[in-house]
C-alpha cells in the first residue's frame, strides 16, 4: 500500500497524496463541506494538476463503494454500528438564508430538527459548542449531528 501524505489546508480542508504503482502523483482534496476533488499531477510539473474530477459527497461515496471501500471506511463503519443512526454533517450557512444575523435559537434547530448543532467554523476560527446566543454569518460552516433525516432538515434551513 502507497504512503500517503497529508496536508491540512486552513479553511479548506485536507489534501492526501499518494504515488501510485505505475509513479503518478495523485491527491484527493476534501473539502469541509463534504466535498471531493480527485487530482491527477502533471508528470512533468508536480505543482501542476492535468485533471481535476470534482465529486459531490454523494458521488464521493458512490466511487467509493465502485472502487471497494477502505480500511478508514471499514473502521467508522465500524463506529457507527456502535451508534447506529447517529450522523454529523458540515453545512455552509448560504448568503440567502434567512438565519444570516440570527441566532441559533432563532433557528429552534433542536425542535425543529432534533439535530444539535455542536460546533462552529468561522473562516479559521471554530466555535466549539455555542450557545443559543450564537449569531450566525454567511458562510459560516455549521457542524451538526443528528439523524440522516435531521441533518437534512438542518440543511435545508440554512442553504435553501
Amino acid at each position: 500500500m502507497a504512503t500517503v501524505r497529508e496536508t491540512n489546508l486552513p479553511g479548506v480542508g485536507v489534501r492526501h497524496d499518494f504515488v501510485t504503482e505505475e509513479g503518478r502523483d495523485v491527491g484527493v482534496l476534501v473539502h469541509r463541506d463534504g466535498r471531493r476533488e480527485v487530482l491527477l499531477y502533471d508528470g512533468a510539473d508536480p505543482d501542476r494538476c492535468s485533471a481535476i474530477l470534482m465529486l459531490s459527497s454523494n458521488d464521493a461515496h458512490t466511487l467509493n463503494e465502485l472502487l471497494g471501500g477502505s480500511r478508514v471506511a471499514e473502521a467508522v463503519a465500524a463506529v457507527q454500528y456502535d451508534i447506529e443512526g447517529l450522523s454529523i454533517d458540515w453545512i455552509t450557512v448560504d448568503p440567502s438564508s434567512a438565519l444570516v444575523n440570527k441566532s441559533i435559537g432563532d433557528g429552534a434547530f433542536r425542535t425543529r430538527t432534533g439535530a444539535s448543532i455542536v460546533a462552529i467554523l468561522r473562516g479559521e476560527t471554530p466555535f466549539p459548542a455555542p450557545g443559543p446566543d450564537f449569531v450566525f454569518e454567511a458562510e459560516d460552516v455549521v457542524v451538526a449531528v443528528g439523524t440522516t433525516e435531521g441533518l437534512a432538515a438542518v440543511h435545508r434551513i440554512l442553504h435553501p
